[in-house]
């Protein structure tokens, strides 16, 4: 059985950022904070429009809500 990934964490992964890269990048003092992301956690809007920019994709996309990364 192929376990799915978090589709933030499968986005920085794509990327070559470690959680900790991701944090910088968006501005955030922690990576657990990226880890609660990744884990379900609730994302503040500004952070999730950071992580759309950086990765380029749809909010809907990161947050589970579609398979497709792009905005329709």
């Amino acid at each position: 059985m192929e376990v799915q990934m978090n589709p933030i964490a499968s986005e920085r992964v794509r990327i070559g950022l470690s959680q900790e890269d991701l944090a910088e990048k968006i501005g955030l003092k922690s990576r657990a904070t990226v880890a609660s992301y990744e884990n379900g956690g609730e994302i503040p809007g500004s952070k999730l429009v950071a992580m759309t920019r950086l990765f380029k994709c749809s909010a809907d996309y990161l947050l589970g809500l579609t398979d497709n990364r792009t905005v329709s």
